[in-house]
């Protein structure tokens, strides 16, 4: 999956539009928490495989 700067600018676009400019950084910042507990997560579970 290859995204070119045009593709990535009309997903910007829509994102700003559907949440608007204020929620955006409450919305980025739930994503990095969701990433950070997802790679946790998987962490756990690789340590859980090897025990």
């Amino acid at each position: 999956m290859n995204l070119g700067m045009m593709e990535l600018l009309v997903v910007l676009a829509i994102v700003v539009l559907f949440f608007g400019g204020r929620k955006l950084p409450q919305l980025g910042s739930a994503l990095g928490e969701s990433i950070k507990n997802f790679k946790k997560g998987m962490k756990e579970d690789d340590t859980d495989k090897k025990a």
